[in-house]
């Protein structure tokens, strides 16, 4: 997976047009308080708020939008984290007016996790160690459990062809494989825009305002060997070498983490128009959830953890 944070123009609509999206994220920032980079980095990290685009890429916002950032403000005052205010806050603008567009609201696994399991720490990694994490899960885990459901996120779609030797090798030893990019329409097939080629992962083409178009995950999703890897870009590194970009990490092998992790993805993917989401998450969601992953399994991903960096630092 890459570290290259993606994010394109999602839409066109003017001004007072379906949502009545004519404010500027000036405007916003003026009207709710809170700074344009601070809400620009909300968007990036956990999908909110999501603005209308203009064809020249600049964002719009509607008047709910005002209140839905006034209404995470509230909540931050009255004690709940970020994430948890902001996930609070979209349920019940979903509930009163219905999913944003034509599709059900963005998926962030990163804020997923976050807000379902708190407890899990966040590290600041640099993109080299976060491939040499991702390479150690991959292997360890990966290639090794008993027909796990694999699912990693790349961003953008050169950065999965420089991995999809690998990922064919994985979706072959997998129950499913699933990879996230911004991936050329190559046509839908008969149950959605899912490409999948020969034995390889299934390819979910991102719409350009999915939050997992910014962010660099993997998930194995596994009765005997779970793990989960996810990660954002800082904001503001447009000129920092593509090798030091710093990211905000978190790493577990949880299975209800895995799980959620997991349920996002496909979310992502029906979002996307992928018929053959459904089945796999009513598996997941008739699954029980394994015992927490044993010591020695961690251990031997930490060894393989250290190998990675050691040769690649050697660089």
């Amino acid at each position: 997976m890459s570290g290259q944070a993606g994010g394109a123009p999602a839409s066109s609509l003017p001004p007072g047009s379906a949502h009545g999206a004519g404010l500027s994220v000036s405007d916003l920032a003026e009207r709710t308080g809170v700074a344009a980079a601070t809400l620009r980095a909300w968007e990036s990290r956990y999908g909110f708020p999501v603005p209308e685009r203009r064809p020249s890429g600049h964002r719009r916002y509607a008047e709910a939008d005002v209140h839905a950032v006034e209404g995470v403000l509230a909540r931050r005052e009255s004690g709940l984290t970020l994430s948890a205010a902001i996930e609070e806050v979209r349920r019940e603008r979903e509930a009163e007016e219905g999913p944003r567009g034509t599709s059900a609201r963005p998926q962030s696994v990163f804020a997923t996790v976050r807000a379902g399991h708190p407890h899990i720490p966040v590290q600041r990694l640099g993109k080299s160690t976060l491939l040499a994490l991702s390479w150690a899960i991959e292997d360890e885990f990966c290639a090794v459990a008993d027909r796990p459901h694999l699912f990693a996120a790349f961003q953008q779609a050169q950065h999965y062809r420089a991995a999809e030797r690998r990922w064919g090798e994985l979706a072959r030893l997998s129950r499913s494989a699933w990879v996230y990019a911004d991936f050329p329409d190559h046509g839908a097939e008969p149950d959605g825009p899912d490409v999948r080629l020969l034995d390889g992962p299934t390819r979910v083409t991102l719409d350009q305002r999915s939050p997992l178009l910014r962010e660099w995950a993997l998930v194995c999703d596994s009765q005997e060997l779970p793990a989960l890897l996810s990660a954002w870009e800082l904001p503001g590194q447009d000129r920092v070498p593509d090798r030091q970009r710093m990211f905000e990490c978190v790493l577990s092998f949880e299975p209800s983490a895995v799980r959620a992790a997991s349920r996002c993805f496909l979310d992502a993917a029906g979002d996307a128009g992928v018929g053959s989401a459904a089945p796999v998450l009513r598996e997941l969601d008739s699954t029980a959830l394994a015992d927490p992953t044993d010591l020695a399994s961690v251990s031997t991903l930490v060894a393989r953890l250290l190998g990675y960096v050691d040769r690649l630092s050697s660089r």
